[in-house]
C-alpha cells in the first residue's frame, strides 16, 4: 500500500509539473452584457480572424458552444454563480448540468476546463459553504463520463482575498475563508487541476492612494532603484502583476500547498472611465494589455518561478455597454460590438497571438447606414483626386459585382487606406468610412479585389 501511495504521489507530481511547464497562452474572456451582442457565429469569426485560441465563457451558452465546435479553440466554460447553490446541494443537478453542457458538446467543442462560480467569496459569500461540494459534484460527473483527465475543474478567486500581498513572501489568504479554501486546494492538488485567480493591477493602483506608481502597474520598464523589493527574499519586482502572482504562490505555500499551478482567469485595464478615473485611458489600456501579452508569451515567469509563465485570460473581448457601475466597467474590451478594435495592440514580434497587432489585420469599409450621396461623393474623390485605380469597378471587370455604392466605395476606400499605410486618417472620407477587422472580401465575395 505504501508503494502504491508513493507511486500515486509521483504521478501527481509529474502531471502537475507538466501542467506548469506547458507553453503559456493568452486567452480572452467573453462577456455578454452588450445591448447589441453579436451572434455566436460572428463572435467565432472574430476569434478566428484574431487567432484567439483560448476563450473563457461566463456560462455554458448553447449557441456559443455550437459555434465553437470544430474550430479547435480551447474553451473554459462556467457554472454561473446563480446556479451554484443548486449544484452544490445536489449531485444529480450537477450531473444533469455536465450532461447538458459538456457531454453534449465534447469533443467537437474543445472544452478544457469548468469554472464553478466566479469570485464566490466576494460576490456570493452565502454560497461559499457549498462551493467545494459543487466543484466535487461537477468533477464526479466528469469522472462518470470519463472526461476528468481532459477537463479540469476550478473556481476563480479574487486576488483581494490575499492579505498582506506585499511583500509577496508574507502573503496569506484571508483566514476566515480557510475552511473553504483548504479543502478546495486539496481538491485542486489531488485532481491535477490549477488555482484560478483574477488579478487587476488597475484596481491595486487605484486603491493605493499614490503608493503604487502607474508605470509599475503598467509593466513599463523601471530603473532598478524604482523596483519594489521584497525585504524577506531581497527579490526585485518590476510590476504589480508578477508580485500578485508570487503572492498567490506564497499564500498557498502558507497553507502547505506548493505544487498547484496558477492560471490568471482575468486581467486587463479599462480604456475609459469617469472623471475620478483619469488613468482609465486608451493609451494605458493598450500599454497594459500589450505588455501583459508579451510578458506571458515571452515565458519570463515571475521572480519566484522564473521561466514558468502563468497563462492569462485578458478581460475582455468586447466592451459591455450594459454593465452596471462606473463608466470604466463598460470599457474593458479589446473590441466594440461590431468587431472593430478599441485600440491597436502593440504586439509586433510576438507571433500571431491575437493577430491584434491589428495594424496588419484592418480594413477600411463604407460605414453602415451612411448617406448614399455622401458615399458616392467620397467614392468619386477616391477614384479621382485620391488616385485610386477604380478601373476594376467598371462593368465587365472583376470587381463590378456587387453593383452598389457600398461595395464600390469599400473597394476604393480600402485600396486608398492600404496605399496610405493604414493610418487612421486614411479611413475618414468625411465620416462615411470605418476601420474594421472584418475582411470585406468575406461579405462582398470578391476576394481578388481587396489588398491582402
Amino acid at each position: 500500500m505504501g508503494v502504491l501511495i508513493l507511486l500515486l504521489h509521483l504521478v501527481l507530481a509529474v502531471s502537475q509539473a507538466a501542467a506548469a511547464d506547458e507553453d503559456p497562452y493568452i486567452g480572452v474572456n467573453i462577456g455578454t452584457d452588450l445591448s447589441d451582442m453579436p451572434h455566436p457565429t460572428q463572435v467565432v469569426a472574430l476569434l478566428k480572424a484574431q487567432q484567439i485560441r483560448h476563450v473563457r465563457l461566463y456560462n455554458a451558452d448553447q449557441g456559443m458552444l455550437i459555434a465553437l465546435a470544430n474550430t479547435g479553440i480551447r474553451v473554459m466554460v462556467s457554472v454561473p454563480n446563480e446556479q451554484l447553490l443548486g449544484i452544490g446541494q445536489s449531485n444529480s443537478t450537477a450531473a444533469n448540468w455536465v450532461s447538458r453542457n459538456i457531454v453534449a458538446h465534447y469533443p467537437a467543442t474543445n472544452i478544457t476546463a469548468i469554472c464553478v462560480g466566479s469570485e464566490v467569496f466576494n460576490t456570493l459569500p452565502n454560497a461559499a459553504p457549498v462551493l467545494v461540494n459543487a466543484i466535487k459534484f461537477i468533477h464526479s460527473a466528469l469522472v462518470a463520463s470519463n472526461l476528468d483527465d481532459q477537463i479540469k475543474v476550478s473556481s476563480p478567486i479574487s486576488s483581494s482575498i490575499i492579505l498582506d500581498s506585499f511583500p509577496p513572501s508574507q502573503a496569506f489568504f484571508n483566514r476566515s475563508w480557510n475552511p473553504v479554501l483548504v479543502p478546495m486546494l486539496n481538491f485542486l492538488q489531488s485532481s491535477g487541476s490549477f488555482l484560478t485567480i483574477n488579478i487587476y493591477p488597475y484596481y491595486d493602483y487605484m486603491q493605493s492612494n499614490g503608493v503604487i506608481p502607474l508605470d509599475y502597474a503598467l509593466f513599463k520598464p523601471l530603473a532598478p532603484n524604482k523596483e519594489a523589493v521584497d525585504a524577506n527574499t531581497l527579490v526585485h519586482y518590476s510590476n504589480v502583476f508578477d508580485a500578485m502572482v508570487d503572492a498567490t504562490y506564497f499564500a498557498m505555500a502558507f497553507l502547505n500547498f506548493t505544487n498547484i499551478p496558477v492560471i490568471v482567469t482575468e486581467s486587463g485595464w479599462p480604456s475609459k472611465g469617469d472623471s475620478n478615473e483619469p488613468d482609465a485611458t486608451i493609451e494605458n489600456a493598450n500599454t497594459y494589455n500589450s505588455n501583459l501579452i508579451r510578458h506571458v508569451m515571452n515565458k519570463t515567469g515571475t521572480p519566484k518561478r522564473p521561466g514558468i509563465a502563468v497563462s492569462t485570460y485578458v478581460y475582455e473581448l468586447y466592451n459591455e455597454d450594459m454593465k452596471p457601475g462606473p463608466i470604466s466597467e463598460k470599457n474593458w474590451g479589446l473590441f466594440d460590438a461590431n468587431g472593430d478594435p478599441v485600440y491597436i495592440l502593440h504586439l509586433t514580434g510576438s507571433g500571431s497571438l491575437l493577430a491584434n497587432d491589428t495594424t496588419n489585420q484592418t480594413y477600411c469599409t463604407a460605414k453602415a447606414g451612411a448617406d448614399p450621396k455622401m458615399l458616392q461623393a467620397a467614392l468619386d474623390w477616391a477614384c479621382g483626386p485620391g488616385k485610386v485605380d477604380c478601373s476594376p469597378l467598371l462593368q465587365g471587370k472583376p470587381c463590378y459585382e456587387p453593383d452598389n455604392v457600398i461595395a464600390h466605395a469599400t473597394y476604393a476606400f480600402d485600396t486608398y487606406y492600404h496605399r496610405m499605410g493604414k493610418t487612421p486618417d486614411a479611413c475618414n472620407f468625411n465620416g462615411v468610412a470605418d476601420i474594421t477587422t472584418t475582411d470585406p472580401s468575406n461579405t462582398l465575395k470578391s476576394c481578388a479585389c481587396f489588398p491582402p
